[in-house]
């Protein structure tokens, strides 16, 4: 029996719903990085990162080439950094959305007193 479009879109952002994954796929925008390199830049235990490591690359949302004793974690698909810069502008969008609804609440206020 075949998952629905909806519950396999549900289980993929669930998947995306980790700070640590989000920071991972943002970093890899920019290109390829090494286990190190994403230890330097994302303050976390090397087990916690590996661990999140892991459930992206079984997402198949990323993957991971050993170089000797080094690990690299490359984006799976150019998608992805497409999906990260969508988020953001739909962030942006939302919060200043937030920030012209608190503008106008301000102006209320400071017109009640």
């Amino acid at each position: 029996m075949s998952v629905p479009l909806y519950q396999a879109k549900a289980e993929f952002f669930r998947m995306l719903g980790h700070p640590v994954r989000i920071r991972v796929l943002e970093l890899l925008q920019d290109g390829p990085m090494a286990v190190r390199d994403l230890l330097a830049e994302i303050e976390v235990e090397p087990p916690a990162l590996s661990q999140q490591l892991a459930v992206l690359r079984r997402s198949g949302i990323v993957t991971s080439t050993r170089d000797g004793a080094t690990v690299v974690y490359t984006l799976a698909g150019g998608d992805v950094a497409e999906l990260m810069q969508a988020a953001r502008r739909i962030l942006t969008e939302m919060l200043s959305g937030r920030n012209e609804l608190l503008a106008e609440l301000r102006e209320t206020q400071a017109g009640a007193r």
